[in-house]
């Protein structure tokens, strides 16, 4: 395997958003941390600047808390502005259409959030809209390269008693609108920020929170870019529903989320078959920190019909750290390990494949020509601090087929590589560095170079030449 130096954007990997179900906790290259920005954007909290001695006269601020009137309504407003530069060579293996491909995004990610009310009663508005344009994509940009100008998210909600991200007391939160979504660590349900257009939904969610546990209850329809201005549209044939239920101290330094989702597809593809898929999946992961030691396992059953037969699918994903707190650099070394079921044979009128439904747009890491589905994967990672301000990370991965009776896919489930007679299980192997520079609290540059190198399985069905991808970014927010 081609030995990878790799540079890459810390932010991009900080998938999850403080406020969200289930997410993690805000990673150290989030930019200005008082309070830290998130993803989506609409759990950032200011009220707290209507106190003049809580403000540091950071120039930010203004844009921040705007008071409206005397009766404690005020308006946030922000920006994202991400500029970021993909080059590969030999795409898929070199079975891409365009195996030698490299193309400029470029998108926009404005955002006002009006609130009104104050006590136990308070609504809000949330208006986000987006310009995404991608130059050079071959041999042509794709809905998650390019939607021109569109609404990314806007919706209304109102809260009752509590803040919802509150410690303390009892609260709900009924919302209703177009919104992204983050539950967890992003493995069912992300929002697909990576890819120049982040993944939505139209819908309804509803929060209760009591003492610092919060359940989610969630029904919506995932949102389908158009390629022209203001012609995204709600999924016909695509649905999810469920509950999403986290307890953030079982014990000192563990959390426990609890959670069931469902979902359908009218037009699901599976093994060269399609057909209608109602899916319905029930999981549950434990996090935690306790001295240098952090965790994060997640296990996931998946059961339903597709097509006149039935589903039994699985999935576990086991991560597992250690931080060097006294050592140089304080390096933390990472090992990932996840085991996803796929389908033992075609024609026994049960389908063993897993599926995703909505996660992360990255989902192994900058290169991710392979998915989640029908595939084991190992993967240790090195990152360190070389300044407060730059970090940087080694690691890589090796990738089997969990099953022979089923092939390859991307990560939103579309098969690339079906097996035919292949025997082996191998897929390949990849390494991949990453290295990010925190310029201003606002601006990150960062790049990464990632390779990855074909096992037997792929040498078997096609073409099996070495992927090669650098990546080059810039993302300024506030």
């Amino acid at each position: 395997m081609s030995l990878v130096l790799a540079l890459w954007a810390g932010t991009a990997n900080a998938q999850t958003s403080s406020g969200e179900a289930g997410a993690a906790a805000p990673t150290a290259t989030d930019a200005w941390q008082s309070p830290t920005l998130t993803i989506t954007r609409y759990d950032e909290h200011y009220d707290r600047l209507a106190d003049p001695s809580a403000r540091d006269d950071h120039w930010t601020e203004p844009f921040k808390y705007i008071p409206l009137g005397n009766g404690g309504a005020y308006l946030t407003t922000g920006i994202e502005l991400r500029a970021r530069n993909e080059n590969y060579h030999e795409n898929l293996w070199g079975g891409a259409a365009a195996p030698n491909d490299s193309y400029l995004w470029l998108r926009a990610l404005p955002y006002a959030d009006l609130h009104v009310g104050t006590g136990k009663v308070a609504a809000r508005a949330f208006v986000q809209p987006i310009l995404a344009y991608a130059v050079g994509v071959a041999p042509s940009a794709g809905p998650i390269d390019q939607t021109r100008a569109d609404l990314l998210q806007g919706f209304m909600d109102v809260r009752i008693g509590a803040d919802t991200n509150a410690p303390d007391g009892l609260g709900l939160t009924l919302r209703a609108g177009r919104q992204m979504l983050s539950l967890g660590t992003e493995r069912l349900v992300g929002t697909r920020y990576g890819p120049n257009v982040p993944l939505t939904f139209d819908g309804f969610r509803g929060f209760a929170s009591v003492k610092g546990a919060t359940v989610t209850i969630l029904a919506v329809r995932p949102v389908t870019p158009g390629l022209g201005t203001f012609d995204d549209t709600r999924s016909r044939a695509k649905s999810l529903w469920g509950a999403y239920a986290t307890i953030p101290a079982i014990a000192p330094g563990v959390g426990l989320d609890l959670y069931y989702l469902g979902y359908r597809n009218t037009t699901a593809p599976f093994g060269g078959v399609t057909g209608r898929e109602l899916r319905h999946s029930i999981g549950a992961r434990s996090l935690g920190v306790v001295g240098d030691w952090h965790w994060n396992v997640e296990g996931v059953a998946q059961f339903g019909r597709y097509a006149g037969g039935t589903i039994a699918a699985w999935t576990l994903g086991t991560e597992v750290g250690r931080k060097f707190s006294t050592a140089p650099l304080t390096p933390d070394a990472v090992l990932r390990v996840n085991v996803v079921s796929g389908d033992r044979r075609a024609s026994d009128g049960k389908l063993g494949t897993f599926n995703a439904l909505f996660p992360k747009g990255k989902y192994f890491g900058e290169l991710s020509p392979v998915g989640p589905t029908n595939i084991i994967s190992v993967n240790p990672r090195v990152s360190a601090t070389l300044s407060p301000t730059v970090t940087a990370s080694l690691g890589g991965n090796a990738y089997w087929r969990y099953s022979r009776g089923d092939g390859v896919y991307d990560i939103p489930g579309n098969l690339i590589r079906a097996p035919g007679t292949a025997s082996a299980r191998f897929i390949g192997k990849e390494v991949e560095g990453t290295l990010g520079w925190q310029v201003t609290p606002e601006l990150e540059l960062s790049s990464s170079l990632s390779a990855f190198d074909a096992g037997g399985f792929i040498r078997q069905t096609g073409s099996a030449r070495t992927i090669v991808m650098l990546g080059l970014e810039a993302n300024f927010r506030f």
